[in-house]
């Protein structure tokens, strides 16, 4: 077929394709009752009674209606929700009118109660959670250890600061810091991501004496006044002045950037751009590379204080880069007097499956490390670790934060640790999510609105377009009954 006429095709059609795969999806997804007998263990894990573990993101209601054939039946599950009156007049009355705003869906889901992997609505219907709460419940709501342990820490302490000593602190400290490699041992205690991603612009300024950081566009840091600097995508910008001194970089997309190819990223699926790069070799790297080079020698001073990364773009699209980009993208960087700063807020506690950091992925040590959502399971709490020699940078001044590391975050945050290695969190991250990319691939190979299938362990993204041989991007309102991050690319992500 001419690439035009592929191009020509009514949104109706496109509309039409996306229903049937959702169709299929959902099939994947809720049932997966047609692995086979060798594939025993990951269909256990994927799907399960409630007493087994498992790590996901939300469904959604839609206006597609599923015939009883074409939506098997959920799996068995004991636990029976309370009920509840719905408040949907209160939320448009005395909530902020932000929080509709960011409410995508025609249709919103009235979330009432959850436990483990499963979430009910105020009508107690059912649903496979698959976007955990924005990639924040880590292992799974009301995980009974983690509850366990917040009752214990309730009925013996609720709040101190960091001014006393007082145990769960320095407990918690020592072993969050065993799981990070050294020299990265030093940890101070906040209450979001936006919180440590602030923090952490303020440390790396304080120890270069430097003051621009980079970062790569479609990021997302926080909308914090100062991250939302490092946040490179409008639908988070507002008219007035914010994060000066951020500059970005382009982000080296194998899919959707200039340049690509079929052996580009650490995943078990790789694009289906073609190229002929020989066996260690990727040019796509090299032609990313060359643009951050000429972002340091055109757009900042011959000195940097920092260059942000995650390992794996969360919110921009579950975007991976070329295998050996951040390798030589920090080595340029520390050329330039700044420290690397890696934003594990989505990617770490095992999500990615292979390593229990993304940044260990790349074979890089970051000079400072970001921390939020799953390190608390949903109970606010962030981190900023670094080296000791960036830590005491910090003692210039006087920083004091109430309720960052309070005895309850803290006893979350360590049993959430524990329940990660009693569950074995991150070898079901990997066996899962190796599975569900082979499967969506096949999706991909399928459907014409699927462009991509991308990511590690249960980091996963489903791109939709228009057409394959443009990338055109699918028009947001087609599709506002998925579960989705408002990008301007239409990205399912699974988490």
């Amino acid at each position: 077929m001419h690439p035009r006429s592929v191009v020509a095709k009514t949104e109706e059609s496109a509309i039409l394709n996306a229903t049937r795969l959702t169709n299929c999806y959902r099939k994947a997804l809720i049932s997966l009752n047609q692995v086979t007998q060798s594939d025993h263990r990951v269909r256990q894990r994927i799907i399960s009674p409630c007493n087994d573990y498992f790590t996901g993101a939300g469904c959604q209601k839609s206006f597609v209606q599923y015939s009883p054939t074409s939506a098997p039946e959920m799996p068995r599950c004991n636990f029976q929700p309370e009920e509840y009156k719905q408040m949907i007049d209160i939320r448009k009355r005395n909530c902020n009118p932000m929080i509709m705003k960011v409410t995508y869906y025609k249709k919103p889901v009235f979330i009432h109660q959850g436990y483990m992997q499963w979430l009910w609505d105020v009508d107690g219907k059912r649903y496979l959670d698959l976007f955990a709460g924005v990639a924040t419940v880590s292992v799974g709501h009301c995980h009974p250890k983690v509850t366990a342990a917040t009752e214990q820490q309730l009925k013996k302490l609720w709040h101190t600061t960091n001014i006393y000593v007082y145990p769960p602190l320095h407990e918690y400290c020592e072993k969050l810091a065993s799981y990070l490699p050294d020299p990265l041992k030093v940890i101070y205690f906040t209450n979001s991501g936006s919180e440590a991603n602030d923090l952490a612009m303020l440390m790396a300024r304080l120890h270069t004496g430097n003051y621009d950081i980079i970062t790569f566009r479609g990021s997302y840091h926080g909308g914090s006044p100062q991250a939302m600097g490092l946040t490179s995508n409008a639908i988070y910008k507002y008219p007035i002045a914010n994060g000066l001194g951020c500059t970005t970089t382009m982000c080296p997309d194998v899919f959707r950037g200039p340049w690509g190819g079929s052996h580009c990223r650490d995943s078990p699926v790789q694009t289906t751009r073609e190229c002929s790069c020989s066996h260690g070799h990727c040019v796509a790297n090299e032609q990313y590379i060359e643009q951050l080079k000429e972002t340091l020698a055109t757009s900042v001073p011959s000195r940097i204080a920092a260059f942000f990364g995650e390992p794996i773009q969360g919110v921009g699209g579950s975007v991976q880069y070329p295998k050996n980009y951040l390798k030589e993208a920090y080595k340029l960087v520390r050329e330039k007097g700044g420290i690397c700063i890696a934003d594990e807020v989505q990617t770490g506690f095992g999500r990615t499956g292979s390593h229990f950091w993304g940044f260990q992925g790349h074979d890089v040590v970051p000079d400072m490390v970001t921390m939020a959502k799953g390190i608390g399971n949903g109970f606010p709490l962030g981190a900023v670790v670094t080296t000791p020699e960036i830590a005491a940078s910090f003692t210039k001044g006087v920083h004091f934060n109430t309720f960052g590391g309070n005895p309850v975050a803290c006893a979350v945050a360590s049993s959430v640790l524990d329940a990660i290695q009693e569950d074995g969190t991150q070898q079901i991250s990997l066996e899962v999510g190796t599975y569900l990319l082979t499967e969506l691939a096949k999706l991909r190979d399928k459907y014409e609105i699927v462009g991509d299938v991308r990511g590690k362990g249960l980091q996963i993204g489903v791109e939709m377009v228009k057409d394959k041989v443009f990338r055109h991007c699918f028009l947001l309102q087609c599709l506002n009954w998925l579960i989705f991050y408002p990008t301007a690319i239409i990205i399912l992500e699974l988490v």
